[in-house]
């Protein structure tokens, strides 16, 4: 008799005649964590969907619970207690915390909801978390981690025995990481088996028991989570060793390009200084919650500003809106590319040229030829991957290649500030590396000032000249050179 939760042979998927999954094998045990890892591209959302009934295998077998299947539907994949914990949120704000974990399934009779009944299972099934979140607050008010939480609770509510956790940990701070982790010990305890994705590769021992890693679509390395090595890890994702994490090459920089004094904005920071040099790549490091996005969201007019001054390239500048901001030469791009940065129905082309529609326009009207003029420029210099060229949609482009239009869209406004939080996030291990070129390489060329705001330590060390790093909303401590290393970051975070 199988005892694996789920196990699925010989996958293979072709979209248009172009087969993407080659002949994947995946098997999950009860009470088993398996991190699934792979660049942007590897097949391993292909996988999960196929898993969750969301699209068809083109060949390959399906077993879940000792139930053989060619293929599964959602509807299917539901009733065999398959569900999926997305990234991106899916709850109702406006409604209170019960009321989220039983959306859909509201109990009741005859028309009448049981409130008092519904309040009393949701403690239930937050006690069997054991966490504690109150049943009547709402979910707009709680954070981010604690939402996610809500998520696999309602999962729970539909007797879910297998959960796919897409990159759930990529918007929350290292608390609401770890009681993420402690929630999955739980699960595991109950014997729900776990496929976890992730581009966090140091969450691998500490969350999983076997680590499954996927490649251009193959199966290339299942092995033990506890005595992985990253270096081996890499290496089976990127079909080569990657580069060291060295320090950047120092750069000569001269002359001031951003400069803010005394800046505050609310209680979300107080009196924060600093200088970004013309050319220089600075970082701002902290958790989620110390103020480093913040600050940049204050610079391009995003938030209010309650004190302080900014100078542009000696220039004062007071911020007032995003639209104000772009016109002085400031560019800024959020952690949530796809829902804040792109539009996603648009093309490459589009995306890349639209905050230049000013100068390309004629008459009130874009000039469509000067957008795939633009976009030509930089596909070759940034890498970016578009298989249909200018006019592919931007929302089918990997991660990677989404945030390198996106740089591309400043770099041919031809600012001479650029602010970007977790710039990042949800990008692999080769397209970040990439990116860190890309930038370094602009700001050196074109002289831009750049303040990167990020909670990622790894990417610090990678991207920056300087290193500042935030905490409770304040400047505690300022690294340069071969200062700039993860323990000094995260030991002053702390």
């Amino acid at each position: 008799m199988n005892v694996d939760l789920a196990h699925l042979k010989d996958i293979r998927k072709s979209f248009n005649g172009v087969e993407v999954l080659h002949g994947v094998d995946l098997t999950l045990a009860p009470g088993e964590v398996l991190a699934l890892l792979g660049e942007n591209g590897a097949g391993k959302s292909t996988l999960v969907k196929i898993l969750a009934g969301d699209i068809p295998p083109t060949s390959g077998s399906i077993t879940i619970a000792d139930t053989e299947l060619a293929r599964l539907d959602v509807y299917q994949a539901r009733q065999l207690g398959v569900r999926m914990i997305f990234q991106e949120l899916n709850d109702a704000p406006s409604l209170s915390v019960a009321e989220n974990i039983f959306l859909g399934q509201w109990p009741g009779s005859k028309g009448f909801v049981a409130w008092g009944d519904m309040r009393e299972k949701a403690r239930e099934i937050l006690k069997r978390l054991e966490v504690d979140i109150d049943v009547d607050a709402q979910a707009g008010s709680l954070r981010v981690g604690e939402r996610q939480i809500l998520e696999i609770a309602r999962a729970l509510t539909q007797n879910a025995k297998i959960l796919v956790l897409d990159e759930p940990t990529a918007a929350l701070s290292n608390a609401e990481v770890e009681r993420l982790f402690i929630v999955m010990d739980q699960l595991k305890k109950q014997g729900v088996g776990m496929i976890y994705i992730t581009h966090r590769l140091d969450e691998v021992s500490r969350v999983a028991d076997r680590v499954q890693v996927l490649r251009d679509g193959n199966s290339v390395l299942t092995v033990d989570a506890k005595g992985a090595q990253r270096e081996v890890l890499v290496t089976a994702m990127l079909g080569h060793e990657a580069l060291k994490n060295a320090r950047p090459a120092p750069v000569s920089t001269s002359g001031n390009g951003l400069e803010i004094k005394n800046f505050s904005s609310g209680d979300d920071f107080n009196d924060v200084s600093m200088t970004i040099n013309a050319g220089e790549v600075v970082c701002l490091f902290g958790k989620i919650g110390s103020g480093s996005s913040e600050v940049l969201e204050s610079i391009y007019g995003l938030r209010p500003v309650t004190g302080g001054s900014v100078h542009i390239f000696g220039k004062e500048f007071k911020p007032k809106s995003p639209q104000e901001s772009s016109s002085s030469g400031i560019g800024y791009l959020p952690a949530d590319r796809q829902r804040l940065g792109s539009f996603a129905s648009r093309s490459v082309a589009e995306n890349l040229a639209v905050a230049s529609w000013k100068a390309m326009s004629r008459l009130g009207f874009v000039d469509a030829g000067n957008e795939v003029k633009a976009f030509s420029r930089w596909s070759d210099a940034l890498k970016i991957s578009a298989r249909r060229g200018p006019t592919q949609e931007i929302a089918t482009l990997s991660g990677g290649n989404q945030q390198k239009v996106l740089l591309g869209r400043w770099f041919e406004a031809k600012v001479q500030v650029l602010l970007l939080v977790e710039p990042t996030r949800g990008v692999d291990v080769g397209a970040r590396r990439d990116i860190y070129d890309i930038i370094r390489r602009q700001a050196k060329e074109s002289g831009m000032a750049v303040l990167v705001a990020t909670s990622d330590y790894e990417e610090v060390v990678l991207l920056a000249d300087r290193a500042l790093v935030m905490s409770r909303g304040k400047i505690v401590s300022e690294f340069t050179g071969n200062s700039v290393d993860a323990n000094s970051l995260i030991s002053a975070a702390s």
